[in-house]
C-alpha cells in the first residue's frame, strides 16, 4: 500500500472570511473504486463529502464535517456482501503555525508536556492549503462496520468445537498412572 490517499480535495483556508464557507464534494467512479480497495472493502457505492468552516480566529479555524457513504462489505460469517449507509460527522480544529512552526527551538529546549489530558488540542498545520479529503477518509476508515453480517446470520462454532481440546498435558499423566 502507498501512502498517497485515493482521493484528495484542497482548499485555501486564507480565502475564509469570518462568515465562514460550506464546501461539498464527492468522489468520482474512478475514486470511489480506488477508496473501495484502499479501504477493504467489496465496493463503494457512493462517497460524498460537505465541510462547513468558520474563522475561529486569525490563525485558527473549526470544520465539521459530514461524510455519507454508501457502502458494500462482505459478511464476516458468510462473506456474502452486505450493503449499509453511513452518515458520520466529526469536528476538526486546525491551528496554522506557518514560519513560527520554523521558529521554533529544538526540543531539548522547548517545554515538555508530558500529560495533556483528553484534550488533543487543534492540529497544527503550516500551511493553509489544507486537504479536506485526508480527515474525511480517515473517519469514513473509523466509521465503517467492523464486523459486517447479513441480516440474520449469526456465527455458530463448528461441530465437535465445543468439546475442550485435550490438554497437551493428558500425555504425560498417563504416563505417571501408568498401567
Amino acid at each position: 500500500m502507498t501512502d498517497a490517499l485515493p482521493l484528495s480535495h484542497s482548499h485555501n483556508l486564507a480565502r475564509l472570511g469570518h462568515a465562514g464557507d460550506r464546501v461539498a464534494f464527492a468522489a468520482d467512479a474512478a475514486q470511489r473504486a480506488a477508496i473501495a480497495r484502499w479501504s477493504g472493502v467489496l465496493s463503494l457505492e457512493s462517497f460524498a463529502v460537505a465541510v462547513d468552516m468558520k474563522k475561529l480566529g486569525p490563525a485558527r479555524f473549526g470544520l465539521d464535517f459530514t461524510v455519507t457513504a454508501d457502502v458494500t462489505q462482505a459478511c464476516v460469517v458468510t462473506l456474502e456482501p452486505v450493503r449499509g449507509r453511513m452518515e458520520h460527522t466529526f469536528r476538526r480544529e486546525l491551528h496554522f503555525t506557518g514560519a513560527a512552526a520554523r521558529r521554533r527551538p529544538p526540543e531539548s529546549e522547548a517545554e515538555m508536556v508530558l500529560d495533556a489530558g483528553p484534550e488533543e488540542g487543534p492540529e497544527e498545520i503550516e500551511s493553509l492549503h489544507y486537504d479536506l479529503a485526508a480527515p474525511a477518509l480517515e473517519e469514513y476508515v473509523l466509521a465503517l462496520e467492523p464486523y459486517p453480517r447479513c441480516p440474520g446470520v449469526e456465527f455458530a462454532a463448528p461441530e465437535g468445537a465445543a468439546q475442550a481440546p485435550e490438554s497437551p498435558f493428558a500425555v504425560l499423566k498417563a504416563l505417571k498412572s501408568g498401567p
